[in-house]
């Protein structure tokens, strides 16, 4: 097969292909007499895997895997779909996380700007929420609340600072871990606002989905890469004409 007949199949150019066989990302291609590259069935089959991995684990992962596959590293490759997989079923228990506590705060939820005065001190706002200070500085350590330091190093709870103290307060009142509250309010003040952040929500869902089906596609093409590799040789001369 020519260089330019597996660029077209694959929407490539032919530099392209070349790259990818500099890169190590598919085995090196076959000389005719006259020096012109012959590919073959196992390398549209590398190209394809690539291809399908990239949505699917990234770049940097998915040449991981293609170096470890085409080097004949089969338990490395194989290690690399496992780590990203396992990627993927964490950011799905993250996001079970969030969900599940943004159900649980529903119609309840303390606005940023509610409540009494801002800043507090460590003192104010654990007499506002019926705590110990001692409590507040728990959830710090916990990732839950970041607050500020004066000049003199004490703490300064803004109006954000308060409403993740409350929220965090009603899901610890319903039995969430703080891990789990730190995430949640972490993706809170990365979103802005609890309305964004059920929007960012139902994307990362997508985006979740997306990225399963394509590592199950991926998978496949893979798979069949794989099995290119234990194929005896395509029989026949290359071509004598065609791109270096």
């Amino acid at each position: 097969m020519r260089p330019v007949d597996l660029a077209r199949r694959h929407g490539l150019s032919t530099q392209a292909v070349r790259n990818y066989e500099a890169a190590g990302i598919i085995p090196p291609a076959r000389r005719s007499r006259t020096g012109y590259r012959d590919y073959t069935a196992a390398h549209a089959a590398g190209l394809a895997a690539y291809l399908a991995l990239v949505p699917a684990f990234g770049y940097a992962s998915s040449r991981r895997i293609m170096h470890a596959a085409t080097g004949g590293r089969i338990d490395e490759a194989l290690e690399y779909v496992d780590d990203g997989h396992s990627l993927l079923a964490r950011d799905r228990t993250t996001l079970r996380t969030v969900e599940a506590a943004l159900s649980h705060l529903g119609t309840s939820t303390p606005d940023a700007t509610a409540g009494t005065r801002a800043p507090h001190s460590i003192g104010e706002l654990a007499r506002h929420l019926a705590l110990d200070p001692a409590t507040l500085r728990a959830w710090e350590h916990a990732g839950v609340l970041t607050p500020q330091r004066d000049r003199h190093g004490h703490r300064r709870y803004l109006a954000q600072d308060v409403r993740d103290a409350e929220l965090a307060h009603l899901l610890r009142r319903g039995g969430r871990p703080l891990g789990a509250i730190a995430t949640v309010l972490g993706e809170l003040r990365d979103a802005g606002s609890i309305d964004a952040l059920g929007r960012t929500l139902e994307g990362w869902r997508r985006d979740l989905t997306a990225r399963g089906l394509a590592q199950l596609h991926a998978a496949g093409q893979l798979s069949t890469y794989l099995d290119s590799l234990d194929a005896p040789a395509e029989a026949g001369s290359a071509p004598e004409h065609g791109t270096h």
